[in-house]
């Protein structure tokens, strides 16, 4: 049977549908771009947070001003430069001689050798070329016998002579052993360090201290005997107003002493002047330590008065030993002494306390009495050949001092000891401060 022919057919081209519109590929475009509109879209977020599943974004702050720029300090570097200035070790000066010190120290040189490795290695091995220092010290022993304490004063017991018989039943104080532990403890603490060493005139600067008691009147009397340096302490603006300059503008001046009464004058005092400078730049510079210091000085200045070194006769006592509340024989502030030195004998009171590592301390005044010499930088005796007689527990109502009442009860208490020898009394102290007219420059009538 013969097949229709197709009239669309086309000879050499395969038979093919007729072309239509795509809907089903144009539908799944937009779909797409519908979904990537939303995903960009604040949309999502929307819905996250509808739902709870969103997470808060963080408050933006505004950026803090960039920091200065921190400049780093290498202290290695600094510390290595200081050591090519200044080493922080000893360092030998031309032509030192180290057998001789200025510290009174005898330094004995002995010098070893020993095998050992090639030079390169023994220029890097510690020890293969060094020294031994050892600071060795004899301690004293105190003096006791009365031959002991003439080999200083020849003439004591003419001087008291009550003292063999005191001697007799004496002790020597805890306080000398103190004394010495003390100096042995700052030595130790020192060693390696020259100038902070006591020097050997410093070390030995106590013969003894005796604790004895009169048997009959059961009075005590502490003895010491030492060298004296000078202390220049002290104010008053009652007694003296006006000092010099170079007193009131020292930072070494200390304007009081231990002994100190309650102000009764008005004039204020001389030191406070310089102290009010330096406060001022005290917190200028912003030193609060300074400045609580320095204010409580003021303070204490305006409402008490002191000591004048170089005016008033007066001792001074290690501050350990002043503050010692159990010893019956231990001296305090206040007490009566008697100075003795050569065939002189001073009464005087203990004004001051000073450092626990040495003693033999008087006033400028004391100290010009027994040598005119003396001055605030030069001390009247080197040797240990003053004797110091404490009274214990004998101080009086603190107030001005009055040199004639001071040697009255001087002389009550020496009798009480045995009196003193023959031909032997108290020196009389001379008030010597400057009278009120002297003071204005005007001439007295």
């Amino acid at each position: 049977m013969e097949q229709k022919s197709d009239p669309y057919a086309l000879d050499g081209v395969k038979n093919r549908a007729p072309k239509r519109f795509p809907w089903f590929t144009v539908f799944l475009g937009m779909v797409a771009l519908g979904l990537v509109a939303v995903v960009f879209s604040p949309v999502p977020e929307k819905v996250r947070r509808k739902v709870g599943l969103a997470k808060e974004k963080p408050v933006s702050k505004p950026l803090p001003p960039p920091e200065p720029e921190k400049i780093i300090v290498k202290e290695e570097v600094i510390v290595e430069k200081r050591v090519d200035v200044r080493p922080p070790y000893y360092q030998v000066q031309p032509n030192t001689l180290i057998s001789k010190s200025s510290m009174g120290i005898d330094v004995k040189t002995v010098v070893e050798e020993k095998k050992g490795l090639i030079a390169s290695a023994e220029r890097k091995r510690d020890g293969s070329y060094e020294a031994e220092y050892t600071l060795k010290v004899n301690r004293p022993v105190a003096a006791k016998s009365l031959m002991e304490l003439k080999l200083m004063n020849a003439n004591l017991d003419k001087i008291l002579p009550g003292l063999p018989e005191l001697l007799k039943k004496s002790t020597v104080s805890p306080f000398f052993k103190k004394l010495y532990d003390n100096k042995f403890s700052r030595l130790k603490r020192n060693a390696g360090r020259f100038d902070k060493l006591l020097t050997k005139h410093n070390y030995f600067d106590c013969q003894t201290m005796l604790e004895m008691e009169h048997p009959e009147s059961k009075q005590k009397i502490f003895l010491m005997q030492g060298d004296m340096d000078v202390v220049s302490d002290g104010s008053d603006g009652d007694r003296l107003a006006t000092m010099s300059d170079k007193i009131v503008n020292s930072s070494n001046y200390q304007p009081s002493t231990s002994y100190g009464w309650s102000k009764l004058g008005t004039t204020e005092n001389p030191l406070i002047a310089g102290w009010r400078k330096r406060l001022a730049e005290a917190k200028k510079a912003k030193n609060a330590t300074e400045v609580t210091r320095l204010t409580a000085g003021i303070e204490d200045m305006k409402r008490r008065s002191f000591l004048i070194a170089d005016y008033d006769p007066f001792i001074v006592i290690p501050i350990d030993v002043i503050q010692d509340r159990e010893s019956a024989w231990g001296p305090n502030v206040g007490d009566y002494v008697l100075v003795i030195y050569k065939e002189k004998i001073f009464p005087a009171i203990v004004g001051d306390a000073g450092p626990s590592f040495k003693i033999g301390e008087g006033s400028l005044r004391m100290a010009k009495a027994l040598n005119p010499k003396a001055g605030p930088y030069s001390r009247p005796v080197s040797e240990v050949n003053v004797t110091y007689v404490v009274f214990p527990r004998s101080s009086g109502k603190w107030g001005p001092p009055n040199y004639e009442d001071w040697r009255k009860e001087c002389e009550k208490l020496v009798k009480k000891i045995g009196g003193l020898g023959e031909g032997y009394s108290l020196e009389h102290w001379e008030d010597t401060f400057p009278k009120k007219e002297e003071i204005d420059g005007d001439t007295p009538e």
